[in-house]
Order: C-alpha cells, then sequence, then structure tokens
C-alpha cells in the first residue's frame, strides 16, 4: 500500500473526502518530526512509541573492498510497537 492508497482507505474509513485525510496525514507525520527534533518521546498507547536514538560514529567493513569506511555519528528515529497492538496478530 502507498501513500495515495492509504489516503484513500482513511477517508473511506472516517468518512470524509481524501484531500481531508491527506492534509490530516500530513499534519501527524510533521507534528512526529517536530516533537522528535525538540528531544521528544511520543507515546501512543495501544499503538505503540516513537525516539530519537542517537547512534555514536563506528568503523564498518566495505564488502565489495573489504576496506574499513568511517561512519559518522548520525541521530535516527526509531518506532517500537506496544504489547496490545502486537497481540492482534498473534490472536
Amino acid at each position: 500500500m502507498n501513500k495515495g492508497e492509504f489516503i484513500k482507505a482513511v477517508a473511506e474509513k472516517a468518512n470524509c473526502t481524501q484531500k481531508d485525510a491527506g492534509i490530516v496525514f500530513d499534519a501527524v507525520i510533521d507534528t512526529i518530526v517536530t516533537v522528535l527534533k525538540d528531544g521528544e518521546k511520543i507515546q501512543i498507547p495501544g499503538f505503540g512509541s516513537y525516539e530519537l536514538v542517537s547512534k555514536p560514529a563506528t568503523t564498518k567493513i566495505n564488502p565489495a573492498t573489504k576496506k574499513p569506511v568511517a561512519v559518522a555519528a548520525c541521530k535516527q528515529p526509531k518506532f517500537k510497537f506496544g504489547k496490545s497492538f502486537k497481540a492482534v496478530f498473534n490472536a
């Protein structure tokens, strides 16, 4: 399912237009990005949590050349599904 198909499915479930569902989708994504950039964690009970984690600088091996490559430190968004959400798929 791509973004357009997702927005169409949400619009049908919410009984609204695809344009309105698209605006809400974009607002949700923008809010997640803004909150994570501010260093906060987002917890949605029954669904999961978003947080920004710091990865330290490290050295990896290039599999093609077998030579070491330096990888800079960075921050990455991380999402972890909640127990109740995962339980839906194993019931």
